[in-house]
């Protein structure tokens, strides 16, 4: 039965143009119709190399629905080729092709000499949210362009995190779990950011493992990467943020590539020392404030959630309400990551739901006792909520209006210590 979904949280599968446009040099090439391209992109840095206004694209009309849209789709990829300067050009397919039974892939073959390559993926909305749709994208560079090789170089790890752009600091925080792995004396691999092209792409099967940060978005990719390119994987399913996830993190990722116990442990003790010392800083404050209750909801995707959950208890002690999901996670996950809100410190278990609706979740997080101001990490949409509670709002995740991020983070020690900041700066209003 079909129902209404209040502020969701996520875009079509087709929104994985993003997950394209964050691979330098690549371009999307859309077989849509007109103006999905500038529905699904939004002001948190989509433009880039290539706007989001200009994508090459087939904006299919009526005919194309009765006479078919595939002769349009050559011409497109073939003007693309001509007068886009790219590296890799990946077309992306929408609901109306799909459905009147475009052979895209069909296409797309006729260009298998081209000079730049050219790849596809099947991303009509249907297929499922921009989390499904960047994992299409993934699916389609290992399946259509990455062959096996025996060529592995030492301690070269390929890092996958969560969908770009969805989430508002992509690219800061992958930049900083590239330093962590350079503190253990591994080389990362990223394909997404600057100066992370085609180049970097072409790396990926020289890597001695893939390294993933997410609760479960790439999972299958991952697997996919063992099989045919014989990489093995190692699932981290926390986004590290704070000391006490960081160190875990790193003691796991050194464990999985070798590294020497006691280089990881004088890592780690350097870190957490100046991490600790500026905690010690604020001591008082974060103890003694009474303007915020210490108990806390987070309104994120799986990543955020789990991640800012953990932390918010593990490092500073508050206490978890309710959490919610709401990236639809698809239920084969649901039950380890609900595992994962249950292994906090101190016994302390956090209550979470795997809900997309938002009249829902705003209905539960108005109808919970907090015992006093509370504190709420989400989307915009938490921000009308929350002022209606005399509770504190921090905007982490999309959709975002009240901030600009280039290259801000979360991840590690520092990230760990910029969330804090961000935290108690919403509180210090309060103060006076």
């Amino acid at each position: 039965m079909a129902k209404l979904l209040d502020k969701q949280r996520y875009k079509c599968a087709m929104g994985a143009m993003q997950t394209v446009q964050a691979i330098d040099r690549a371009i999307p090439v859309l077989h849509s119709g007109p103006g999905c391209a500038q529905k699904l992109s939004d002001s948190i840095g989509s433009s880039g190399y290539f706007s989001p206004n200009i994508f090459p694209c087939t904006s299919i009309n009526e005919k194309d629905v009765v006479f078919g849209g595939m002769e349009k789709l050559h011409s497109t990829i073939e003007n693309a080729l001509k007068v886009i300067d790219a590296d890799l050009y990946i077309v992306l397919t929408g609901c109306i092709p799909e459905i009147v039974g475009d052979d895209t892939e069909e296409v797309v073959s006729e260009f298998a000499d081209s000079e730049k390559p050219v790849l596809f993926a099947s991303t009509a909305g249907f297929k499922g949210n921009n989390y499904i749709g960047h994992e299409l994208v993934i699916d389609a560079i290992i399946d259509q362009y990455l062959e096996k090789s025996e060529d592995r170089q030492k301690g070269l790890v390929n890092i996958w995190a969560d969908v770009p752009y969805q989430d508002l600091f992509w690219l800061g925080n992958i930049r900083e779990l590239e330093k962590l792995l350079k503190e253990l004396g591994l080389t990362p691999n990223t394909i997404f950011g600057y100066q992370r092209g085609i180049d970097n792409v072409n790396k990926i099967p020289n890597a001695e493992f893939n390294l993933l940060v997410s609760p479960w978005v790439s999972v299958g990719n991952m697997k996919k990467m063992e099989k045919k390119l014989g990489i093995p994987y190692l699932h981290y399913p926390t986004l590290p943020i704070g000391a006490f996830e960081t160190s875990k993190f790193l003691r796991e990722v050194g464990k999985f590539a070798g590294v020497e116990k006691n280089k990881v442990e004088a890592i780690i003790n350097e870190q957490e020392k100046y991490y600790y010392y500026l905690i010690e800083r604020y001591a008082d404050m974060f103890l003694e404030t009474r303007v915020m209750a210490k108990q806390f909801s987070v309104v994120a995707d799986a990543q955020y959630t789990l991640g800012i959950t953990k932390f918010l208890v593990n490092d500073l002690g508050l206490v978890p309400a309710k959490q919610f999901v709401a990236d639809d996670t698809p239920k084969q996950f649901r039950k380890q990551i609900r595992e994962e809100f249950e292994n906090l410190n101190y016994g302390i278990k956090a209550e979470v739901s795997f809900e997309t609706d938002g009249y829902k979740i705003h209905n539960e997080i108005k109808a919970h006792d907090y015992h006093g101001y509370p504190l709420i990490l989400g989307s915009y949409y938490e921000k009308e909520v929350t002022e209606k509670m005399f509770g504190h709002y921090l905007n982490i995740f999309w959709p975002v209006q009240d901030k600009v991020v280039l290259d801000d983070f979360y991840v590690g020690y520092t990230g760990g210590i910029r969330l804090i900041e961000d935290i108690y700066s919403v509180a210090a209003q309060r103060w006076n």
